[in-house]
């Protein structure tokens, strides 16, 4: 069993949680096993986040319930039976599991239908969370009644945003578990950074990536993102052979034995040393990130921290060309977006993208903030105002897409803002992307984890050295 807080953590967590509901039944199902390729052969296990956030238990065939009309929480499931302890060895009953949460009524896991039926036979509201996996989506239709592809639509508002402001500003104990993940993260980046030279292969490095995340960890968060064409965003290719010349870019975080997780992208120059052209988009991807991070605070919205990042992108391209005309003009509009298409970042705690399965804008938007429909501004999965506690990815990029270049181009989309003739000599370039993990502090921010490098100097005096 993984490890979990203190019971009064769950208690005090919950107890919050009935501050923001007042009536009704919140359902939580945790996650079952997932077969690779036969039903006993299963995926490494992942419990629901907000399982782990309000029960901490991570074992397949649970579920929940807070009533908030009685204040009673009761845990569903089934004590191991032999054939389970011969395989696995001697497990702890639900009860004893219960008991870690700070819960007392434990029933099995064939009463749950039972209990929610009575609850919906007399009236009462049933909350529950928008399902993500399958088997929860046909298990929740089956408890309610509700056809299987209504469910996610049927999910309650009041229980998603009472989740969200809770989970949003973290604990001082889960600053220490993300911050562990970081340490780890980095560490995991300097060792693909030390192996990084031509001729290894990609492949190579994604094992020694997860290698770390692996030796110290839950293992990795999320599908490793590393690739010589940084210009495809999720690209979980690796059969490619590193080359002279080229730039590698990795998106990668370790996930912690509690489930909190670290977020970090670098891009590095395979032979070691930038060439003259790449060394000019880096710096200015560089300036974006550290000038969004210098103005991260409380009271400031986080798309305005993506506006200081497209205007330092916009006045650098517009320094080597590429751009032209009024910067603030060029990122209002959204021309800065052919070169740096996605969002400045997420939230980051028990999921790399932090609460995503409740609705991203549940998570990053509010009711004083909408989302643009303009094309960049609208990839902005984070905008809403930043408060203490709150962690943050802050990932600016620059990419040459010749895909969206060529259909800009074609177009002749802001021929005011871009110099297409001056762009086309970049389109075998790829893509530079740098990430940090940032907590909002009551008085500013702090960047999570120790120093991973950044700069020219410090990436150039790193890579290929084992």
């Amino acid at each position: 069993m993984n490890p979990m807080f203190n019971a009064s953590v769950y208690t005090n967590r919950r107890e919050k949680l009935q501050k923001e509901i007042t009536s009704g039944v919140a359902l939580f199902l945790g996650n079952e096993e997932a077969s690779m390729n036969y039903p006993s052969n299963a995926y490494r296990y992942r419990q629901d986040s907000n399982f782990i956030y309000f029960f901490g238990i991570w074992a397949a065939g649970l579920a929940a319930v807070i009533d908030f009309d009685n204040g009673k929480t009761i845990i569903f499931g089934n004590d191991f039976e032999i054939d389970d302890i011969i395989w696995m060895g001697n497990q702890p009953t639900i009860s004893e599991l219960a008991a870690k949460a700070g819960v007392t009524d434990t029933r099995s896991y064939s009463q749950l239908a039972e209990y929610i039926s009575a609850t919906l036979k007399v009236g009462r509201k049933l909350h529950f969370t928008p399902p993500y996996r399958g088997d929860n989506k046909i298990s929740l239709s089956n408890l309610t009644g509700i056809p299987v592809n209504d469910v996610c639509n049927a999910a309650s508002l009041e229980l998603i945003r009472g989740i969200v402001k809770l989970r949003s500003a973290k604990e001082a104990i889960e600053i220490e578990e993300i911050e562990k993940a970081c340490q780890m993260g980095v560490e995991m980046h300097e060792t693909v950074m030390r192996s990084c030279k031509p001729g290894v292969t990609e492949l190579e490095l994604v094992g020694r990536a997860e290698g770390v995340a692996m030796s110290h960890g839950n293992g990795v968060p999320f599908p490793l993102i590393l690739s010589q064409h940084g210009e495809i965003f999720h690209n979980h290719v690796y059969n490619a052979v590193l080359e002279e010349g080229k730039l590698l870019l990795m998106d990668a975080g370790v996930e912690g034995l509690m489930g909190y997780s670290s977020d970090y992208t670098r891009t590095i120059p395979v032979s070691g040393k930038f060439t003259p052209k790449q060394k000019a988009i880096y710096e200015i991807v560089l300036k974006a990130n550290l000038d969004a991070i210098a103005a991260a605070k409380p009271g400031i919205y986080n798309k305005e921290l993506h506006r200081i990042a497209a205007e330092v992108i916009a006045a650098g391209l517009k320094e080597l060309g590429l751009m032209k005309g009024n910067v603030r003009e060029a990122v209002e509009q959204g021309a800065y977006a052919l070169f740096f298409p996605h969002g400045l970042g997420h939230q980051m705690g028990l999921d790399v993208h932090d609460m995503e399965d409740l609705g991203e804008n549940h998570v990053g938007y509010d009711e004083t903030i909408e989302r643009s429909k303009l094309f960049g501004w609208g990839a902005l999965r984070m905008a809403r105002e930043l408060k203490p506690g709150f962690v943050v990815t802050v990932e600016p990029g620059i990419y040459f897409i010749p895909q969206l270049i060529e259909i800009w181009r074609n177009e002749n989309k802001f021929p005011e803002f871009i110099n297409y003739d001056n762009v086309v000599e970049y389109l075998d370039f790829g893509g530079i992307r740098i990430e940090d993990d940032v907590l909002i502090t009551k008085t500013g921010h702090r960047v999570l984890g120790r120093h991973l490098a950044k700069t020219v100097e410090e990436i150039e005096g790193i890579v290929g050295k084992l």
